[in-house]
């Protein structure tokens, strides 16, 4: 039980610019964990942080307390250096299901815990889900065993994990909090620090389509999260990229996978494979089978068109239940009822192809989740067959949709619509990655 204490005090503490102690920040959250703090106060302090920040020690101590507020997972029986990776979110982004497979191939060792998606933001444990069989949920046992096994392992987050964080979430939801540089690092780390691995890779990403929408502020928060782990001992490394339009050419579940697969076949499209391969090659240097990110890199990349990613993959699949003639045979995952094309009205150049819109739309098809308890149509989605930069005629299809329910599949198609612009001239298109920090 936390010590009482006095929230207006503190509330006006903060308020006024003054730092809390470490005691204080761990009797705050403590309390509020407990039900002792009710939300209107915490909904005032957190404004408070919103609008004062919190140092560099009192956002270590937040994530501290944050961490301590729930179970923290032990992977001591896995033998070799462990490393995590996570991402801030993004339309399209399925790089785990890449570059996780790659590390491993590689003697990685991928004990990996994923949440589900919420919005326009997909996450790894749906698309996961979507393969026929696939269990996302096992033991401690059986998830240290599969991973000292054959060297990865990906399953469903645990509940009990930073419940704090979970409440804190929940309120700053609901009161336009969620945007604070300590708060989002906090809530980070907390997550990626009980999860128990020696070294953490995060993508941050940065655009229209992503939390940050300026590069400045994502690597403001990317800096605040290395401290936070320096501070924890870990070594955390992150990687900038551009969330201006979605990652690949899938948004949502089996498509996503689907595409994922061919990238692991040596067949994807440029940009999810690069930023692929520069997390797997930054985890197989932090693991220390690389003695520098040039050689990570270079492993990365053989691992991947030796085909040896794929049947890491395929053994992942096998491992936890799923039906692994899927990587051979897409069919098995089935189309969805109904689709809708959306065509070019006008020779030219894509211009604009906004993630945000896309993600929208695909959330609207059945792909995404407006509530955590909203069930998810694994089939539908968006397919785009037009990308920045790319030359387009009068009729040429830019984007498919894809769903199971008709007044769904029209709502996202009114909003896809306005997802694209085409110009005479042609844009210039940049790496998506576009900073590396910490290597």
């Amino acid at each position: 039980m936390s010590k009482e204490i006095n929230m207006n005090e503190m509330i006006i503490k903060k308020r006024d610019g003054n730092k809390l102690s470490k005691e204080e920040i761990e009797d705050i959250i403590g309390s509020y964990n407990e039900g002792v703090i009710p939300d209107y106060q915490m909904s005032a302090f957190l404004m408070a942080i919103y609008y004062m920040g919190l140092d560099k020690e009192e956002t270590f101590e937040l994530t501290k307390a944050i961490l301590n507020s729930g179970e923290k997972i032990d992977l001591s029986e896995i033998e070799g250096i462990k490393i995590d990776k996570h991402s801030t979110g993004g339309v399209g982004d399925k790089t785990t299901l890449i570059a996780t497979p790659i590390a491993a191939a590689a003697g990685v060792p991928i004990a990996k815990m994923s949440g589900r998606g919420l919005g326009f933001t997909g996450g790894t444990v749906d698309k996961l889900s979507s393969i026929q069989g696939f269990k996302i949920e096992l033991t401690s046992e059986e998830f240290i065993n599969q991973v000292n096994n054959i060297g990865i392992s990906i399953i469903s987050q645990s509940g009990d994990i930073t419940p704090a964080d979970k409440k804190l979430y929940a309120l700053r939801d609901v009161t336009g909090t969620v945007d604070s540089m300590s708060l989002i690092a906090s809530s980070i780390m907390s997550k990626k620090l009980a999860s128990g691995s020696d070294g953490i890779i995060l993508d941050v990403k940065c655009g229209k389509g992503a939390f940050f929408k300026k590069e400045d502020d994502a690597i403001k928060a990317s800096e605040m999260m290395i401290d936070i782990g320096e501070s924890a001992g870990k070594k955390v490394a992150v990687v900038i990229s551009s969330m201006d339009q979605p990652l690949g050419r899938a948004v949502g579940n089996t498509l996503e996978v689907m595409e994922a697969l061919d990238v692991l076949k040596g067949v994807g499209d440029s940009d999810i494979t690069e930023i692929s391969l520069e997390l797997a090659g930054i985890m197989i240097y932090m693991s220390g089978i690389a003695d520098d990110l040039s050689e990570g890199r270079e492993i990365a990349s053989d691992v991947l068109y030796s085909g040896k990613a794929l049947n890491k993959l395929r053994e992942l699949v096998k491992a936890q239940g799923g039906n692994s003639q899927i990587i051979d045979d897409y069919s098995i995952f089935g189309i969805a009822r109904y689709s809708r094309s959306i065509e070019a009205e006008d020779i030219g150049y894509i211009s604009l192809l906004d993630a945000e819109t896309i993600g929208k739309a695909s959330q609207l098809s059945g792909a995404g989740r407006a509530h955590k308890e909203d069930e998810i149509d694994f089939q539908s989605g968006i397919i785009i067959y037009k990308k920045l930069g790319e030359q387009v005629a009068e009729g040429d299809k830019v984007i498919e949709i894809f769903s199971n329910d008709e007044d769904k599949l029209n709502k996202a198609f009114e909003i896809a619509k306005n997802s694209f612009k085409i110009t005479k001239e042609k844009v210039s298109v940049s790496s998506v990655i576009k900073k590396t920090i910490g290597v």
